[in-house]
């Protein structure tokens, strides 16, 4: 296991730590896909564009000397454009064969921009090729090389066919625009980055990431296997839907933050790629304090990934603010019924988040805005 945590080690000191002196507020996701990249799974960027996304993704690939492939997906994309077209020179012998050269089945990393664009045409190919990581077409299969995907979108899905997609994304983070107080960092860094100014290179490369993959079943999970139940358990009490699939997967994550970490045995730290499992932008709230309990249990913890100590509780403040608009909406005589409906709706997620505040005095006086809003709109259910 020495060479397998000298491995997790060079990762992050020649490649994921370089990257977050360049990509300025980035911190977050540089880590989520250094843990990604390590198991095998794909990430989910939620934000908008100019945010560096598909940066992110060119520069992991240049560290690692990966082949890079991007596209940004419309609702007409045809899946000649991600897998290659037919080979005309085969075809005219009578043989179907995809001439990849260039696309993505012959890609280590693969960035699609506006994933939910996806349309019937490449959607089956798609979900086989994250899902498995083959390509088919035809009587044509062969096993795709990629180590990560990464899809983008600004917005999240809104039906069971793009549902089935976002879902094979296990790992999802926003990625936003900086603070404006750090505007002149991202400048900086980004002309450095332009222009290819003192970039410092990765030491690891794709094959090494390869060999991790095979490593992940050294990881010995039994340390962490019951506050993972446990975990597991609370979450789908409280309405976040964790399949029996996704919560063997997860493992995969868990591993993968052991072996970053240069560790042999995962740890209760090791849990918080959970924060990152969210369906829907309510869900981050909750997810943070249950991780955050979850972590806390464990007390200190030696070479703890520094995502451990991240994911804070919703902010009373922030809360107070967002009921305000509920009621005043209520209060509005002339509301449409459609209008209604959607405050109802809104004050349902306010009051899932409400639960999870830490300080007691400010969740009883939320939890009180929250049923005097119930008793004007209406009980849940009724």
């Amino acid at each position: 296991m020495s060479d397998l945590a000298s491995a997790g080690k060079r990762l992050v000191g020649g490649v994921l730590e370089p990257m977050k002196k360049v990509f300025i507020g980035k911190d977050e996701i540089v880590d989520l896909m250094g843990v990604c990249l390590v198991a095998g799974e794909n990430l989910f960027l939620l934000g908008p564009p100019g945010t560096a996304k598909s940066a992110l993704v060119h520069e992991l690939g240049r560290r690692l000397e990966g082949r890079t492939f991007e596209y940004l997906l419309t609702r007409f994309t045809e899946p000649n454009e991600l897998f290659g077209p037919f080979d005309i020179r085969k075809l005219r012998e009578g043989e179907l064969s995809t001439n990849t050269e260039g696309m993505m089945p012959e890609a280590d990393f693969v960035f699609l921009d506006e994933l939910l664009n996806a349309n019937s045409a490449i959607l089956n190919s798609l979900l086989t090729a994250l899902n498995e990581r083959v390509f088919r077409r035809g009587r044509e299969t062969r096993p795709l090389p990629v180590l990560m995907v990464v899809g983008a979108s600004n917005r999240l899905p809104e039906d069971d066919a793009l549902g089935a997609l976002f879902d094979r994304f296990l790992m999802r983070v926003r990625c936003d625009n900086v603070p404006g107080e750090r505007l002149g960092e991202v400048l900086e860094a980004g002309w450095k980055l332009d222009l290819q100014i003192g970039m410092e290179r990765g030491s690891v490369s794709v094959e090494e990431v390869k060999r991790l993959h095979g490593q992940l079943a050294s990881v010995d999970l039994a340390p962490v296997r019951g506050a993972h139940l446990e975990l597991v358990g609370r979450l789908r009490k409280a309405g976040i839907a964790i399949s029996d699939r996704r919560a063997v997967k997860l493992q995969r994550l868990v591993a993968a933050s052991a072996i970053v970490c240069g560790r042999a045995k995962a740890a209760v730290s090791d849990l918080w790629v959970f924060r990152h499992i969210w369906d829907t932008e309510e869900q981050r709230e909750v997810l943070a304090a249950q991780v955050a309990e979850a972590i806390g249990k464990a007390g200190e913890e030696a070479d703890a990934h520094p995502r451990a100590r991240g994911g804070a509780a919703p902010d009373p403040e922030a809360l107070a603010r967002d009921l305000e608009a509920v009621e005043k909406k209520l209060s509005d005589a002339q509301l449409a019924a459609s209008e209604r409906a959607a405050a109802r709706d809104r004050l349902a997620a306010l009051a899932a988040r409400v639960q999870w505040v830490g300080d007691a005095a400010a969740r009883t006086f939320l939890g009180g805005k929250v049923d005097a809003l119930w008793a004007r709109a209406g009980a849940p259910g009724k």
